[in-house]
Formats: structure tokens, sequence, C-alpha cells
């Protein structure tokens, strides 16, 4: 797995069934290679969750045990709940990536941050479906 997943995919996927973030969601925890998540990462997705009003608390604890047994959980800094930015480039390194797949526009539109790169789910999903370049000749 060459990215890494940040909340807002993880809630998205969990209330927009065949939403392209379910789609990524799908694709990334499906796979051989194992996904990594951070504890600041696994909160935040609690707590989205918890502030859905269709969320029960035992809906919630269900996603959230789902999410756990499909990803292995980094050791980062503690990061403050707003520091974004800082919390998924922490987990981006810690876990080998470049990369964090993320539809909040905010992130996506600060660039790469610290070598890594913020990609939206339906960018990352074509990319994924596109063919490789042809080899140089």
């Amino acid at each position: 797995m060459d990215v890494v997943l940040a909340p807002d995919i993880y809630v998205n996927a969990s209330v927009s069934l065949g939403s392209a973030p379910e789609h990524v969601v799908r694709r990334a925890l499906g796979g051989p290679a194992r996904a990594k998540a951070s504890k600041w990462v696994l909160e935040r997705v609690e707590s989205m969750l918890h502030a859905l009003p269709d969320f029960k608390n035992d809906a919630v604890a269900q996603q959230m045990s789902t999410i756990r047994d499909l990803v292995d959980v980094v050791e980062t800094d503690e990061f403050f709940i707003e520091d974004w930015n800082q919390a998924l480039v922490a987990l981006a390194k810690a876990a080998g990536v470049s990369r964090v797949l993320t539809d909040h526009p905010d992130l996506l539109a600060t660039g790469p941050h610290h070598g890594v790169e913020f990609v939206s789910s339906d960018k990352w999903l074509v990319e994924q479906a596109a063919p490789p370049p042809p080899p140089r000749v």
C-alpha cells in the first residue's frame, strides 16, 4: 500500500455507499498489504461518526471495530484535533508512504507538505484504473 487514508475518507465511506471514498476504502483495505493508521486518525473517525445523527453508538462501535481489524496502528507524535496537516504528514512518514488520500478541500489546496502529497479519492481512483505508461525505449 503506497498511501494512507485521512479520517474524512473513512467517514465518507461509512455513510455514502457507492461513493468514491467507499471505493477507495474497499480497494485500499481489501488488498494483501495492511493499511496503516494512527491513533489520531482513529480518534478523528470515531469523533466524526459520533457527530452524525444517523450513526448510533452501537453502529459507531461496530464501524470502529471493523476499521481497527483492517489497519495496523503506527506510532506518531500526539496532535491536537485541528492539526490535520501535521498529523497526516506524520502518519505518512511513519507508514513509509508519500501520499495521503483525502477529500478535505483545505488539505488538497495546500500541495505537497514535507514531501507528502494530499490526493483526492477521485484522482486516486482514476490513477488506479489507468494503464501503466509504456516503457521508455
